[in-house]
């Protein structure tokens, strides 16, 4: 999981808007981030870290132009050094820069076929760089002709997208800028990753349009936010300004539902649906099984910061009272996103500390997004014990994680996913928790759906093992298995 944006049309430098949208993108990813301008030539700086620690004002002033795509990085094939790191360029058949969002499945295949057949050698192990050249290889064959090259059109930009589609297996979605014709943003047929589109007014009355993984990084720039890019869809704008889109694959949408439990922030909205909202419907819903289970707490405690909103959602209903019991460290980044094990075991030990008062004699249910392997929970009953509670009772708002995730989310590997071929008790002993409680899948699902969403299906592979994209067989899983347990 990572997170891209994209402007184009911007007055002045677009490195500032580039900047801000990418801090606002953090999240999505820690271990690496960069940003490619284009002004006449193309200017990049990438590397390991956090964006603030990349980017010092040198490298500012030197990412020059009005255009430009930037990237932060979540590590899920590639051992995550700098050399993996996005945007990525090429300049044949002419300069092209490109960042993405999600996973390809039949990665190796094509980095074999490319190298074989195309004549363009892969050199780093992320995706990104695959997609690129597949998008440049049929631009290439697009516009050669027996006298030459002609011009690069939006047609020429729509069937180099189909031809993405077609060969790229997976789940993904990008941003890229043609040097001297125009932006392409795309989303898989599937769209179970995030895009979205905005514009800006500029001073000089153009319009400029920016791309992105999610709402929040449009709204930091002052982008308003025109839509979500369509499952299927590749939007071309120009250099002039001009705005040409298609749906060139038959959607087939399946949208990741941890997009709306995990990865996105609060105050972003996916495909019309408010992440913040959906927070508050999963604590309801998880409220009634709790009320079914005759289960009576003193206090209801999140686990900072992604499970706040949901834990509201759940005292109100059960008429409990809401209570901060764990402080965080907010200079330790995200431990589910760390890239290895052993480094989230570290980060956790620093990340949370508790206000004993919360805990001291009382019988408290403790809310977090998920239960993924196992490590953060087990730690946090544990602190909870330590600070004196009665009971510790353990909700996860999102459903049991039983099937590794091919699309980009670091749970690749079955051994690891606690969930998997235990039962409840099992899970609250394993934790050393007096009761763990998940949520449905029917209503982690109606939660989202629940405002109206233009979507029917979601991707709950992670939960009930049911890929929406075809060619995910046990190979797959197994060679993904392999490529996660290489870095760690």
């Amino acid at each position: 999981m990572c997170g891209f944006i994209g402007i184009i049309g911007a007055d002045g430098h677009a490195v500032a808007s580039l900047y801000d949208g990418l801090l606002a993108l953090q999240h999505r990813g820690q271990d690496a981030a960069g940003i490619a301008t284009f002004d006449k030539r193309f200017h990049l700086k990438k590397g390991e870290g956090l964006v603030r620690d990349i980017f010092r004002q040198k490298n500012m002033d030197r990412l020059v132009g009005g255009v430009g795509v930037g990237h932060v990085r979540y590590p899920t094939v590639g051992g995550g050094s700098v050399e993996d790191a996005q945007p990525f360029m090429t300049n044949a058949p002419v300069g092209i820069a490109m960042a993405h969002n999600g996973n390809i499945t039949n990665y190796r295949q094509l980095k074999a076929d490319l190298e074989t057949h195309c004549r363009r050698y892969i050199d780093s192990e992320c995706d990104c760089e695959i997609i690129l050249a597949v998008f440049a290889d049929e631009i290439e064959r697009q516009i050669s002709t027996a006298d030459g090259m002609r011009s690069i059109t939006p047609e020429v930009i729509f069937n180099a997208v189909a031809r993405v589609f077609r060969d790229v297996h997976g789940a993904y979605s990008a941003v890229a800028y043609i040097a001297g014709h125009g932006m392409v943003a795309f989303r898989d047929p599937y769209g179970i990753k995030p895009a979205v589109l905005g514009t800006r007014p500029e001073a000089s009355g153009k319009v400029s349009w920016c791309a992105a993984s999610e709402s929040v990084a449009l709204d930091i720039c002052g982008y308003t936010v025109s839509r979500d890019i369509r499952p299927g869809e590749a939007v071309y704008i120009t250099d002039g300004g001009e705005v040409h889109s298609r749906v060139v694959a038959t959607p087939n949408h399946h949208p990741c539902v941890f997009e709306w439990i995990y990865f996105a922030r609060p105050d972003s909205v996916i495909d019309q649906v408010s992440v913040y909202g959906t927070h508050i419907r999963l604590g309801a819903a998880l409220a009634q099984q709790i009320k079914t289970a005759g289960l009576r707490v003193d206090a209801v405690i999140p686990v900072p910061d992604s499970a706040r909103a949901a834990s509201t959602g759940l005292a109100a209903t059960l008429g409990v009272p809401y209570r901060e019991g764990f402080v965080k460290n907010r200079y330790i980044g995200r431990t589910f996103i760390m890239p290895g094990q052993g480094e989230r075991k570290k980060s956790l030990r620093h990340k949370l500390n508790t206000v004993k008062s919360e805990f001291e004699g009382k019988d408290v249910l403790i809310v977090d997004d998920s239960i993924v392997r196992g490590n953060t929970s087990r730690e946090i009953v544990a602190m909870a014990r330590r600070a004196g509670a009665r009971k510790v009772y353990l909700a996860s708002y999102s459903g049991p994680i039983k099937h590794p995730c091919v699309y980009g989310i670091d749970m690749s590997t079955r051994q690891e996913l606690m969930a998997r071929e235990r039962s409840n008790e099992e899970i609250a002993l394993a934790l050393g928790a007096d009761a763990v409680f998940y949520q449905t899948l029917e209503a982690m699902n109606e939660a989202v759906r629940d405002v109206g969403a233009g979507f029917e299906n979601l991707c709950n592979a992670c939960f009930d093992g049911k890929y929406p994209t075809p060619h995910v067989n046990e190979s797959v899983l197994l060679e993904i298995e392999r490529d996660r347990a290489a870095v760690r």
